[in-house]
């Protein structure tokens, strides 16, 4: 999958997903990068170490609301596609927080699809038939699943979290614009993601540092919420494939097929942990505490990905075990990664309670 002589455009490219994105095209394509992030709490440009010295990378510090800024950026360097990845992404802090969600993930991507629908708009023939933005998305848009079933790209929108509502919303726009302006635009929604150079503040990441320092594990409610764990290269791998091969106006459903429920995940971190870096004091599934569930929580999600299966040939290399391991043993041997982002003042304290005051 080379993309020789092309340029394509990342948005968030300093996030979880977006950095495994970069990485890819730097490792795995001839592409050149431009990666457009403004730098919010959890982008981190170590994630990117081969961007240094790289003369197929670029980082602009754009929010993608400054219409004028994104405008500037296509017309300096012409990409051939937009990979649209930046995002407010923690259900606990939009239900904390909304307004930024709603500022980045709706208003956000309503002024990346203006300024991308003017530059196509330009394009001479070839470059106009070629051209693409990929929209990535996530299964949260389609609610909570029962026991049994899974979601496929005509699932229902069903929204159930400040955050999946901006992301629902921010879809139905890009299919808008691929319908009423004819915008080749394509749509992926994704299970969740794990793997290197994750933000503490979500699940695995959260458990393997706090495992690490002998903290108590919070699982939220009785633990049997159910995912669908996609290991993030594999994600990547996937996104590049339906860039590249996919259908105008399709969506595509990327999941790992690993369901597991999240008291599930966190024994087996805890596994782990206690296989590669004993604790003196024990197990350390006697860490595990179980707090108040987290306001409208999903029970269930899990990802039919057969249409991107049998359509672009993709299959996931990393099953939940493998992925997790690896996972894992990257944390251990990277601790200089989130210890500089504790050190710069993040703390894990529990949010998105709704607690108000009497």
């Amino acid at each position: 999958m080379s993309f020789k002589g092309s340029t394509i455009f990342v948005t968030g490219g300093a996030g979880f997903i977006g950095s495994a994105v970069v990485r890819h095209l730097l490792n795995d394509t001839d592409a050149c990068v431009v990666n457009i992030d403004k730098l919010t709490y959890a982008s981190n440009l170590e994630s990117i170490p081969q961007s240094s010295n790289n003369p197929r990378y670029v980082l602009a510090k754009v929010d993608i609301c400054n219409g004028p800024a994104m405008r500037a950026l296509f017309e300096k360097y012409q990409p051939c596609a937009v990979m649209h990845l930046a995002a407010e992404s923690h259900v606990d802090r939009s239900i904390d927080a909304p307004a930024e969600f709603i500022q980045t993930n709706i208003v956000g991507t309503f002024t990346l699809l203006q300024e991308a629908l003017h530059y196509w708009r330009t394009l001479d023939e070839a470059v106009h038939d070629t051209f693409r933005l990929l929209h990535v998305s996530t299964d949260e848009v389609f609610g909570s699943l029962g026991a049994h079933g899974l979601f496929t790209e005509t699932s229902p929108y069903a929204p159930n979290s400040p955050y999946s509502a901006s992301k629902a919303a921010s879809d139905h726009l890009v299919r808008a614009w691929c319908e009423t302006y004819e915008l080749p635009t394509i749509i992926t929604n994704c299970s969740n993601n794990y793997g290197p150079y994750h933000f503490p503040e979500k699940l695995i990441p959260h458990m393997i540092i706090k495992g690490l320092a002998e903290e108590a594990l919070p699982v939220y409610g009785d633990g049997q919420n159910v995912r669908d764990w996609l290991y993030v290269e594999d994600h990547a791998r996937a996104l590049t494939q339906v860039l590249k091969h996919g259908r105008i106006g399709e969506t595509y459903n990327i999941g790992g097929r690993n369901e597991r429920s999240n008291l599930d995940v966190v024994e087996k971190i805890c596994s782990l942990l206690d296989a590669l870096e004993p604790s003196l004091s024990g197990d350390r599934k006697r860490l595990i505490s179980f707090v108040t569930d987290r306001p409208g929580h999903d029970r269930r999600y899990a990802i039919d990905a057969s249409k991107l299966e049998r359509e672009l040939g993709w299959r996931a290399n990393e099953n939940f075990e493998s992925g997790l391991e690896k996972t894992v043993i990257w944390y251990l041997a990277n601790r200089s990664w989130w210890q500089s982002i504790l050190r710069r003042g993040y703390a894990s304290n529990r949010i998105g309670l709704m607690v108000t005051s009497k």
